[in-house]
């Protein structure tokens, strides 16, 4: 699972390789990650207390996708297995004016990971060669070196002790559309609609050479990049949730050993 769908630096990215229904990997289906979903939550919850009280490793969690990827559900489900007190979520939307008089990576730095964290971006650096490259908000000349600089951003972050985990939800226009449909049709869900969602749709192909360029030039060893079939909810989160759990294990962290050989409770 956790290589099935994990990039290759170097690796030249088709978009289109990449079937956003595919679960052949899991032959049972939603009730197998069901079952496989409260084991996984308990074992997640377990290893971030550990991280926590280690106090010395951080990971960071970037999520990025096309509008009704599933990026905040991943986040629901995340933040289910995680205490709260040692997690935090950054979203990374319209950059403000302050922002916008600084280099693009001003707004990020201040959200890393410190000692003991979990730190999940929902959006991210990545929307300086995404968003911006599709709208041409700058010129090629300013966001193509971003690549470089994300890379040498992420590489710093990697060698001060933060594990880099990023994930592209990746959806097929067609689920995109239903989805869509769906929040229109529903007054629960109407609040998250936007026209300008609509507008961005009609970029589709384009925002499909902008991801396949940001996977292929940023893929690292240190900072892998997934793409995760997204068009089924319940993959989408075994998946995430799986190469998560396996990250955290395979850090080997051990709570501290404090020694108590002069504590007397009276």
């Amino acid at each position: 699972m956790k290589t099935r769908w994990k990039l290759k630096p170097g690796q030249s990215i088709h978009i289109e390789d990449f079937d956003p229904a595919d679960t052949s990997d899991l032959p049972g289906g939603k009730e197998e990650a069901e079952k496989q979903r409260e084991k996984m939550r308990v074992e997640l919850e377990e290893l971030q207390e550990r991280m926590w009280a280690e106090h010395r490793r951080r990971l960071l969690i970037v999520l990025q996708g096309m509008d009704t990827s599933g990026k905040d559900g991943t986040i629901r489900m995340l933040m289910d297995a995680f205490n709260a007190a040692s997690v935090r979520v950054a979203s990374f939307g319209k950059p403000t004016a302050p922002e916008l008089e600084h280099d693009f990576l001003w707004r990020i730095h201040p959200h890393v990971p410190g000692n003991g964290e979990i730190k999940i971006f929902n959006r991210s650096h990545y929307e300086d060669v995404l968003v911006v490259r599709v709208h041409k908000l700058v010129p090629r000349t300013i966001w193509h070196p971003r690549y470089r600089q994300i890379n040498d951003f992420e590489q710093m972050l990697a060698e001060s002790g933060t594990t880099i985990l990023k994930f592209f939800l990746h959806i097929s226009q067609d689920e995109q559309k239903r989805r869509l449909e769906a929040r229109v049709a529903d007054p629960k869900k109407r609040w998250k609609f936007q026209r300008g969602d609509i507008e961005e749709r009609k970029l589709w192909d384009e925002y499909m050479k902008a991801y396949e360029e940001a996977l292929e030039k940023t893929t690292t060893k240190h900072a892998p990049w997934y793409v995760v079939p997204s068009d089924r909810k319940w993959y989408r989160n075994h998946v995430v949730g799986a190469v998560v759990l396996d990250t955290m294990k395979g850090l080997r962290m051990k709570y501290p050993k404090i020694d108590l050989s002069d504590v007397r409770i009276e």
